[in-house]
Formats: structure tokens, C-alpha cells, sequence
């Protein structure tokens, strides 16, 4: 028995990523996953990934309609969530541009 054996989880942006891969390690731990995904080809090559316990439902974690319909399925489906997993895609912030590729942490002398 896993850890997650009877847990429904939510993981937004499960379609690929740190997001997928957790998304594999929960169902391989027990738990019934639903991963989100804007592009539904993309969710629907995680979802055959994934192979098993696992329902993809296309949106955007930004937007309240897709949210709602997301939770909307959940209830409908499995009536709990016991895992919520928000990640995003990636932030591009103006202002990460600027940074440099790599940094040092040494102090100066």
C-alpha cells in the first residue's frame, strides 16, 4: 500500500514539468490524480504517461472559469481532494531578464 493509497490529488500545470513528474510519483504512491494543462495535446500525452488513475482537465490555473470547472469535475468525479498541488508555468517577470545567467554567493574582500 503507498502512501497516497485512496488520496485525490490536484496538481495544476501536471501536464509537464516538476508538475508531471510529481503527478507520476502520486498515482505510483496510490492516489488518484487530476492534472490541469492549457494545451490539450500536451495533457493528453501526460495523461497516456501517466497511464492510470488519472483524469485531465484542460485550463488555466488563472483563470476562475477553468478553475471552477476544474473543481467542478473533481466533486463530480471523486467528491474530495485531499492533495492540492499548485504550480504555474514559467513567470517571466521583466525585471528576471536583467539577471545574470549564473551568481556568486561568495563574499567580497
Amino acid at each position: 500500500m503507498g502512501k497516497l493509497e485512496g488520496k485525490v490529488a490536484v496538481i495544476t500545470g501536471g501536464s509537464s514539468g516538476m508538475a508531471l513528474a510529481s503527478a507520476m510519483l502520486f498515482v505510483e504512491e496510490g492516489a488518484y490524480v487530476f492534472i490541469t494543462g492549457r494545451k490539450q495535446e500536451q495533457l493528453d500525452e501526460a495523461v497516456k504517461l501517466i497511464g492510470r488513475n488519472v483524469t485531465g482537465v484542460r485550463g488555466d490555473a488563472a483563470n476562475l472559469d477553468d478553475l471552477d470547472r476544474l473543481f467542478d469535475t473533481v466533486k463530480r468525479e471523486k467528491g474530495k481532494i485531499d492533495v492540492l498541488f499548485a504550480t504555474l508555468a514559467r513567470a517571466r517577470p521583466p525585471h528576471w531578464a536583467r539577471l545574470p545567467s549564473s551568481t556568486s554567493m561568495r563574499p567580497s574582500t
